[in-house]
């Protein structure tokens, strides 16, 4: 496995600061963000280290030297917007910019595009079924005929009054990944997996890694504190900040050492990269950059 982190958490940086700083704090490579340029309208979105849509072959090249020069290598392209939104208008917009993120991964020679199926957070799974069969299964057929994978991370984007009551992201629980590859089986589509988010789900974090072993394309590494307190006076139907907070890995609930037994034992042999959204961490830039050190120190223990 190689040791990586998500760049969202340093927008400060250009791509060269992004890769020295890797390859000077001991990791082997980072999952690069490539939203539009322009604003985020939400937290960790909006970061563009690579500009996709003004991407070349010339431009591509530079960004490979770059990374060699610094010995660290991309895990993946990052772009997490809501394809399934119910605005048509800015679906469409999520999926061409995507479309633009998987001809980026061709002519960077990375294989492998993260984001999310999206979601109408008003449906049900069954209500947001008939859209899924619209976007996705030509977004894996473009991806699969250019050698791309797609990989989905596993979170709900359930946190706040805005995605409730169906969070953004269909993608949440085993149940709906099993039918999403029985309907999508293309060895192109499959999972970034993230354990943080079943644990606030209230789910056990390693038994889907052995069913969906051949599904796992990338892994990041984020932990959960669960506030029982807090849980056993709102319950599971408060918003689920209410009750959780994303931490580095080592300060929440997961057990890594177990984490990295069992993934290893499945033979996964990708990237593992830290996605920092700990806000005890946020302060400025060199905080930020500090959690990246300590995340790097405690999961060397599990991971080259």
């Amino acid at each position: 496995m190689q040791l990586g982190f998500v760049s969202a958490i340093v927008p400060e940086l250009t791509l060269e600061e992004v890769a020295g700083f890797a390859h000077a704090s001991g990791y082997r490579c980072v999952e690069l963000m490539c939203w539009p340029t322009g604003k985020a309208e939400r937290r960790y979105a909006g970061v563009t280290h690579i500009d996709v849509a003004h991407l070349n072959a010339g431009g591509a090249e530079h960004i490979q030297e770059v990374m060699a020069a610094h010995e660290v290598s991309i895990s993946g392209l990052g772009y997490y917007p809501n394809p399934l939104t119910p605005d048509r208008a800015e679906a469409e917009i999520c999926i061409a910019h995507l479309r633009k993120v998987i001809d980026a991964a061709r002519l960077l020679g990375v294989s492998t595009v993260n984001t999310f199926v999206g979601r109408d957070w008003t449906k049900t799974v069954d209500g947001n079924w008939p859209r899924f069969r619209e976007v996705w299964p030509p977004l894996v057929e473009y991806a699969a005929a250019q050698g791309i994978n797609i990989a989905i991370e596993n979170c709900p984007m359930l946190f706040t009054g805005d995605e409730w009551p169906g969070g953004k992201n269909l993608a949440h629980s085993p149940a709906v990944w099993r039918r999403m590859f029985e309907e999508i089986p293309s060895p192109n589509f499959g999972l970034n997996y993230d354990p943080s988010h079943l644990v606030w789900q209230q789910m056990d974090y390693l038994r889907p890694l052995r069913e969906f072993a051949s599904r796992i394309l990338h892994v990041h590494a984020k932990d959960a504190r669960v506030d029982r307190e807090r849980l056993n006076e709102v319950g599971i139907l408060a918003t689920p900040l209410e009750y959780h907070s994303p931490k580095l890995p080592g300060l929440g609930e997961i057990d890594w050492g177990r984490f990295f037994s069992v993934l290893g034992d499945t033979g996964y042999n990708g990237p593992v990269c830290v996605e920092v959204e700990d806000r005890a961490y946020e302060k400025s830039l060199e905080s930020r950059k500090q959690a990246l050190r300590q995340c790097q120190r405690f999961l060397a223990q599990f991971v080259s």
